[in-house]
């Protein structure tokens, strides 16, 4: 995939792709669009180093999918819905796709003398 430039954003399809790849930075940014989240208070629901919970948050911004900003002493994290918003209609279009493929192959299955079986239907009824 290649990226998508707007006037806002430049969407990488495969950053973001990847960086929703894990299950830890799923539940962040999931955390985050439910409010602003900080760092510290993230870390504490994951089995896993402050720092590590850095990194993943790390990734995540090098994807465009959260930002961090620093509000008094916290860090905060944020979700960019933009680039979430971009990331459903990709795949709105992947599925548009394919269930336009099923819907045509499923009108070609269903057409009259159609066998499906590797023989020839009008045989089958001479016999």
């Amino acid at each position: 995939m290649q990226a998508v430039t707007t006037t806002a954003t430049t969407f990488d399809a495969d950053r973001v792709f990847a960086a929703l790849a894990d299950g830890t930075r799923r539940d962040i940014v999931r955390r985050a669009m439910a409010g602003e989240q900080g760092i510290v208070e993230l870390s504490a629901h994951y089995p896993m180093s402050f720092a590590a919970v850095q990194k993943h948050i790390a990734v995540l911004e090098r994807a465009g999918l959260v930002t961090k900003a620093r509000v008094g002493r916290r860090k905060v994290v944020r979700t960019n819905v933009e680039a979430i918003r971009m990331a459903q209609r990709l795949l709105d279009r992947y599925e548009q796709l394919w269930r336009d493929r099923i819907g045509r192959m499923s009108a070609l299955l269903d057409a009259p003398g159609t066998d499906i079986t590797g023989t020839d239907a009008t045989e089958d009824m001479h016999r």
